[in-house]
């Protein structure tokens, strides 16, 4: 049996590639990870998010993005495409790119089984290095659930769990309340049988 050494790439390679690939991937230290498709309860969730934040903020100094928008966490050398953020004030873009963010005040990313373990732990170690950020939102997809952490002072975060369709989540970074009822409008969660 072969042994493959694993191939590594500069971030430039990585540019390079995605600028003219068919699909996304992220780059970890200088590992490209190609991104998982969405399942429909994902971009349910992830559009009505889009949806509620791009039209409340619609005359506001605030610029809301979907998954199209890359990211770049300078810190642990990662390229990445949260599910949503949002920057507050002047979009800082990583050295004249127009694709490429720095300074997202607020992210958000729905959970799927592939990447759940990532979003919660990796993923959130590596957002909390960006001097901008201070909150996050973890959403599930199978069943209403939101855990919502931010910022409260240096190296402290606070948790809000949801789990009620008539909740709302009362964002702290830029000032929205969001019913989950509209989060999870359209999702069709799976019936489980007793057998």
């Amino acid at each position: 049996m072969q042994i493959l050494e694993p191939q590594y790439f500069t971030i430039q390679e990585y540019l390079n590639l995605e600028d003219k690939a068919d699909f996304k991937s992220e780059y970890i230290d200088g590992r490209i990870i190609p991104m998982a498709g969405g399942t429909v309860n994902h971009n349910r969730i992830s559009g009505n998010f889009y949806a509620i934040l791009n039209f409340a903020f619609r005359q506001q100094d605030y610029e809301v993005f979907n998954s199209d928008m890359r990211l770049w966490i300078a810190k642990q050398r990662i390229y990445t495409y949260p599910d949503i953020s949002i920057v507050v004030g002047k979009i800082e873009f990583l050295e004249n790119r127009t694709d490429t963010i720095t300074n997202p005040k607020l992210i958000v990313e729905v959970l799927s089984k592939s990447t759940e373990s990532y979003d919660k732990e990796g993923k959130f170690k590596a957002y909390r290095t960006i001097p901008s950020f201070e909150e996050y939102l973890l959403v599930e997809q199978d069943r209403i659930f939101v855990e919502h952490f931010y910022k409260t002072a240096n190296k402290r975060w606070s948790l809000q769990e949801y789990d009620a369709e008539d909740e709302l989540i009362n964002l702290v970074t830029v000032p929205l309340e969001i019913k989950l009822q509209d989060l999870y409008n359209k999702v069709e969660f799976e019936v489980k049988s007793d057998v």
